[in-house]
C-alpha cells in the first residue's frame, strides 16, 4: 500500500489506519496479533489505539488491554516505520479515576502509562479523545448547547495542554498532539494557540465519518482544508450498519450490535431505509457495499484516511480486498443524491 507524508508532518503513512478497539474484548490476543500481521503484510503502517479500550463494553478492569496486546505484538513483531496514534481519555471518562478532566499532570501520567502498554520508546500521536468542555460528537448534537461554556477557561487549558506537549516533546516521549471529538471551532482555537504562542500545531483530527454520518462536511472540512489538517475517519461502516448485517432489524450472534443493541445511538427508526439505498446503489454499479463505504472516505475533498477495524482476520481480510476500489462518478452522484434525500439518519 503507497504511502504518503500525514498533514504537515514527516512521517509516511499508509492510506489505511488499523483501528484497534475490540482487541481485547469482541478480538482475542491471538486473532489481534494475526490482524497486525496481515496489515503490515499489506503494507499498512498506521495504528490507532486508545488507552480506554477495549470497547464492547469499556470497563475499569479492561482499560489499557488493548495497548498492552499491540505491545506484546510489537516487541514480538519488531515491525519497522510503524506510526502509533493512542489517546487519552476526557472528562468523564469511567476508565478515569473520578472522572477528572485532562489535565497536564493527567496527560503526563497518561503518556507514561501508554509509553510502557505499548513497549515504545515515542507515541507518534497523541490525541485527546474528547474535549473537556463536551462536544457534539456520540449522538449528542439533538441537544447540544454550547452556551454555557467559558471560553477563557478553555483557552486557559487549551495553552497548559500545548505548553505540556512541548514539553513531552522535547523529551522525546511524544512526537505530534492530535485531535478527536472535535469542532472547528476547537480546531481553530487550538491552531491560533499554537501559531501565535509558538506552542505545537496539531497534526490531525479524529472524527467519526462514513456515508450515515456527515458532520465533518462542513465547517470542519472548511478548517481541515485550509488548514492541511487530515482527517481520521472512525467508523466508516457506521459500527458496521454499512455491511448491511443489521439490514432487517437483524442482530447477528457475536457481533458488536449483539453487545450494544442500538449500536451507541445509530440504530434508529429511519437508518435502515438509508442502508437499504446505499446497498442498492453497490449493487446497481457492482461494488461491495463495505469497499464501497470504506472507498467513499477516501474519494472526499478533504485529505481523508479511513480507520478499518474488523472483530476478526477474515473480516479484516475482507475490508483489504477493497483497496484500490474505484468509485465511478456516477455512483458518487447516487450516494449525493440520497444523502440529500436522507440526511443524519441517527
Amino acid at each position: 500500500m503507497q504511502k504518503h507524508k500525514l498533514g504537515q508532518s514527516d512521517m509516511l503513512v499508509s492510506a489505511y489506519c488499523l483501528g484497534t478497539m475490540t482487541f481485547g474484548s469482541q478480538t482475542d490476543e491471538a486473532d489481534a496479533h494475526r490482524q497486525l500481521d496481515m496489515a503490515r503484510d499489506f503494507g499498512i503502517n498506521f495504528l490507532d489505539a486508545a488507552e480506554m479500550y477495549p470497547v464492547n463494553p469499556v470497563s475499569v478492569e479492561t482499560a489499557g488491554e488493548t495497548e498492552a496486546i499491540i505491545g506484546r505484538w510489537i516487541a514480538k513483531a519488531k515491525p519497522a516505520d510503524l506510526v502509533v496514534a493512542t489517546k487519552i481519555a476526557g472528562a468523564g471518562s469511567i476508565v478515569v479515576k473520578d472522572g477528572a478532566p485532562i489535565t497536564p499532570a493527567r496527560l503526563r501520567e497518561a503518556v507514561e502509562n501508554s509509553l510502557r502498554r505499548l513497549q515504545v520508546d515515542c507515541l507518534d500521536i497523541y490525541q485527546l479523545h474528547w474535549p473537556n468542555r463536551g462536544s457534539y460528537h456520540f449522538r449528542k448534537s439533538w441537544a447540544y448547547d454550547p452556551s454555557d461554556q467559558n471560553r477563557a477557561e478553555t483557552i486557559a487549558h487549551m495553552r497548559e495542554i500545548l505548553i505540556c506537549a512541548q514539553k513531552l516533546i522535547a523529551q522525546g516521549k511524544i512526537r505530534h498532539i492530535a485531535l478527536s471529538n472535535e469542532t472547528a471551532w476547537g480546531l481553530s482555537t487550538w491552531l491560533h494557540l499554537a501559531q501565535t504562542e509558538g506552542l505545537p500545531r496539531v497534526l490531525s483530527v479524529q472524527n467519526e465519518y462514513s456515508l450515515l454520518c456527515r458532520y465533518f462536511d462542513l465547517d470542519m472540512a472548511e478548517a481541515c482544508a485550509n488548514e492541511n489538517i487530515p482527517l481520521l475517519a472512525y467508523s466508516p461502516l457506521a459500527a458496521g450498519i454499512l455491511t448491511g448485517k443489521y439490514a432487517g432489524n437483524v442482530t447477528p450472534e457475536d457481533s458488536r450490535r449483539a453487545r450494544s443493541p442500538d449500536l451507541g445511538g445509530r440504530i434508529t427508526g429511519r437508518v435502515f431505509e438509508a442502508v437499504s439505498g446505499y446497498l442498492a446503489v453497490a449493487h446497481e454499479f457492482g461494488l461491495d457495499p463495505v469497499h464501497m463505504a470504506v472507498e467513499w472516505t477516501r474519494a472526499r475533498p478533504v485529505t481523508t484516511l479511513p480507520i478499518i477495524g474488523a472483530t476478526t482476520s477474515a473480516q479484516l481480510a475482507h475490508l483489504l480486498a477493497g483497496e484500490g476500489t474505484v468509485l465511478p462518478p456516477e455512483a458518487l452522484a447516487a450516494i449525493d443524491r440520497l444523502n440529500r434525500a436522507m440526511p443524519m439518519v441517527f
